[in-house]
């Protein structure tokens, strides 16, 4: 029987999907199942079982199994892609020692990084001194060392999810170096761990080699699927696992983001704008470009970490009344509320919100802001806002990126929940000045992984030939010239001016409330 398909097991912070790809990027078969994000044993705790990962990929192997046995059969290889920065201790036998810690974790390490007096004049100097130090209290790895120093002790090998999935895959400690996006000392310019532990890197992290996997280049055979995995998984002993990367890396080369003159627009949980590019260099500074699934590239990435999310917190906060009638048509809420959108003008009759719900590194203070209420505004109102907040900032990350790199962004591509609505892209597409294509296929994070390996199975022969065959476009946007001055004048006149006008405000709120916790 000819082996013709990959098998992308895709695993997100809510649900995991294993999806069937043919050479053309075909959907030939699809498993969804979500599951809990994640637990809370205290408050701003995220945590999951790791084996839960491993169990809910089981039952959806089993039921593409169920559907066409034969399939399996067909298998070319495997591609593991994972939510990133959410890490695994296990012992010398691969077993979990805790729950995974995920991304969403608000817990904070104490203290500070051991810096050399050399080190810290410097920081201070470049006035990155307060930035690094929240960048080690961040650390997982840190807080566990702290308060969890038996879990500490006994752990073999610090993995992110996806290295423990692969694990139990192959039942080595090995992991994409594209997967490599968390608080880990990794040399992200030359995609190696950092050894020298007199580096200002490794200090912040504190993490020897002996307990981080071996680094494989993305579509490298990273082992074959195990008897005992076989047994668990339903899955062909022997099939090969091929090193895939992370979601939001496979995503980008998922919707055929490639070159650093189009850039990839993720409308999800985390808002992102990332790109391709063979120049190493940090949109902001300490901040690197991660590792890209295409060798030898990097994904320069700006992040508004409470992005979409912040449709959620408006949908369960004020839209009570949107959910109910939703339910009654027969619709999601969103569907809904993207309906209102266009009852709206372009600039929400001056309505402006700053999406800055969770704080950055280099702005520990920050806080989220709405401006220019009037009587004229009302809950659609708001609704656009939260739309067109999140987009200002995102130009905000694009002009970083072009000037970094000195090349004109001359297109986007979307994915993520929001990429589903017209209206969205639409008021994308005018507010960035620039065309915005929407991919064939929604599943962006497991068709990249799917292209890294046909790439290692040798069906093609370099990724510009794979993105040719598997990625389509099923629409494009374009900007309105009636729209585009409106947007531009109030990014320009306005919003780049908040934070620096509720700057002292936002820094006074924190001293007398201690929230955010720095």
């Amino acid at each position: 029987m000819e082996k013709e398909y990959i098998l992308s097991l895709d695993f997100g912070t809510q649900s995991l999907r294993a999806i069937l790809f043919d050479r053309y990027g075909q959907t030939i078969d699809a498993e969804k199942i979500t599951y809990e994000p994640y637990s809370s044993a205290n408050p701003g705790w995220a945590e999951k079982n790791a084996d839960d990962y491993w169990n809910t990929m089981c039952s959806a192997i089993s039921g593409l199994k169920e559907r066409n046995p034969a399939n399996l059969n067909k298998i070319l290889g495997i591609v593991v892609t994972t939510l990133r920065d959410s890490f695994v201790n296990v012992d010398i036998n691969g077993k979990p020692l805790r729950p995974a810690i995920l991304w969403l974790d608000q817990r904070k390490a104490s203290g500070a990084p051991d810096f050399s007096l050399k080190d810290k004049i410097l920081l201070k100097i470049i006035g990155m001194q307060q930035a690094l130090e929240i960048l080690f209290r961040k650390a997982k790895s840190n807080w566990i060392r702290q308060n969890q120093p038996e879990i500490w002790d006994k752990t073999h090998k610090y993995l992110m999810i996806s290295g423990y999935i692969n694990f139990r895959l192959i039942g080595e400690f090995k992991d994409s170096i594209a997967n490599q996006v968390g608080h880990i000392p990794l040399d992200y310019k030359n995609k190696k761990w950092i050894t020298n532990t007199s580096n200002m890197k490794w200090k912040i992290f504190n993490i020897n080699i002996d307990r981080l996997p071996e680094l494989i280049p993305p579509s490298h055979i990273l082992g074959k699927i195990t008897g005992k995995a076989a047994g668990e998984t339903g899955l062909p002993e022997g099939t090969i696992v091929y090193s895939g990367g992370s979601d939001k890396g496979c995503e980008t080369l998922g919707v055929g983001c490639s070159s650093n003159d189009t850039a990839n627009i993720s409308f999800g949980t985390t808002a992102t704008i990332q790109t391709t590019t063979s120049k190493y260099y940090e949109t902001i500074t300490f901040i690197p470009p991660f590792p890209a699934v295409i060798p030898g590239m990097y994904n320069p990435e700006i992040q508004i970490e409470r992005g979409y999310w912040l449709i959620s917190w408006f949908k369960n906060e004020f839209s009570k009344k949107e959910c109910m009638e939703a339910e009654q048509l027969n619709i999601t809420p969103e569907e809904l509320l993207n309906r209102k959108l266009e009852e709206v003008p372009p600039g929400c009759h001056g309505l402006i919100l700053q999406p800055s719900w969770s704080p950055g590194i280099l702005t520990p203070t920050a806080k989220g802001s709405i401006i220019g209420f009037g009587d004229v505004h009302d809950h659609a109102h708001l609704y656009r806002a939260i739309i067109e907040g999140i987009n200002y900032s995102l130009i905000t990350g694009i002009i970083k990126i072009e000037k970094k790199s000195g090349i004109k962004i001359k297109t986007l591509t979307v994915a993520g929940g929001g990429s589903q609505s017209d209206v969205i892209l639409q008021i994308t597409a005018d507010m960035f000045n620039r065309p915005v294509r929407r991919p064939e296929n929604f599943e962006a994070s497991a068709l990249g992984a799917a292209i890294i390996g046909f790439i290692g199975a040798g069906i093609y022969k370099n990724y510009d030939e794979a993105i040719s065959n598997m990625v389509r476009y099923s629409k494009y946007f374009y900007p309105r010239k009636k729209n585009i001055r409106i947007y531009r004048e109030t990014y320009k006149r306005i919003y780049v001016r908040i934070n620096s006008r509720l700057k002292k405000l936002y820094h006074e709120i924190q001293s007398i409330t201690n929230y955010p916790e720095i």
